[in-house]
């Protein structure tokens, strides 16, 4: 029995994927294919490559706090930019090349600088805004194939994460050929049904709880809510073609707290043991 994971997106919620991976190892049970969509692309693509997962999840601590220290003047420079401007020409308050960067020294160590290099099977979604299709960055193509221009397997992993990361609006899109690529949970926010092409028998995806709204709810409350439900009306079908979803909540994490990042990822393991005996009897049967 072959066990595939799709990661959803979700900010820095996407380190609660280490706290998943870090659970399912210590009860053994192992993934043979994986797949991860934005913030959940750094977790599959770091597993992949044979990262372990409490190592996955320092190095997504360090670059997720580099990212935002390194870019918090010009984050505010470009938001007054963008309101101040009497054209609404705007790419993005954050360009992603470092974590293109930061992401291709990672795989380096590993010995790896392409997609194509990683030994277990991984799909990673994107989105071309240019022509609104969904692209998917692979290192291996599945056997029943009906558009092969959809699959990419010539990237280095710094492009393909940055790509499936362009989250709209706070990170440029991210140039490819003749492609300008933004995250890939536009399309496809928890990629099963890639996954399970790729041979899984069984699937378990993972995502996150829209958090309740109140009257004590910020603005970003409502931000993060409405990806969610966004993200989760997209993936419907994956969803439904999951053998199991375990759904994540993360308390009103906003999209780029890192304040909350340690807590994310508690709560990712958790809720994988908590799930422990239905994630068996699901690999089991």
């Amino acid at each position: 029995m072959k066990l595939g994971l799709a990661l959803s997106g979700g900010g820095i919620r996407g380190i609660a994927h280490a706290g998943v991976l870090k659970a399912l190892e210590e009860n053994n049970i192992y993934i043979d294919y994986i797949g991860g969509t934005s913030s959940g692309s750094i977790i599959a693509t770091l597993y992949a490559m044979g990262y372990s997962p409490y190592y996955i999840y320092i190095l997504f601590k360090k670059y997720a706090k580099d990212l935002i220290n390194q870019n918090a003047i010009s984050t505010i420079t470009s938001i007054g930019s963008f309101v101040t401007s009497k054209k609404a020409h705007f790419s993005g308050f954050y360009t992603g090349e470092e974590i293109e960067k930061g992401f291709n020294e990672v795989a380096l160590r590993k010995g790896i600088k392409n997609i194509s290099e990683i030994k277990m099977p991984i799909v990673i979604p994107t989105v071309d805004v240019e022509d609104s299709q969904e692209y998917i960055f692979t290192n291996k193509l599945p056997e029943d194939i009906e558009n092969k221009e959809k699959y990419i397997t010539d990237v280095s992993i710094g492009k393909a994460i940055r790509a499936s990361s362009s989250f709209p609006v706070v990170f440029s899109p991210c140039e490819i050929n003749k492609h300008n690529f933004l995250d890939g949970g536009i399309l496809d926010n928890v990629p099963a049904m890639e996954v399970r092409k790729q041979g899984a028998d069984k699937v378990i995806s993972v995502n996150f709880k829209a958090d309740d709204i109140n009257k004590k709810s910020t603005v970003m409350d409502i931000i993060m809510r409405s990806i969610d439900i966004m993200g989760n009306k997209v993936s419907e079908e994956n969803l439904q073609d999951s053998d199991m979803v375990l759904t994540i909540q993360t308390d009103k994490t906003g999209l780029l707290e890192i304040e909350k990042l340690d807590d994310c990822y508690k709560y990712g393991y958790r809720q994988t043991i908590n799930n422990l005996d239905k994630i068996k009897e699901i690999i089991n049967n």
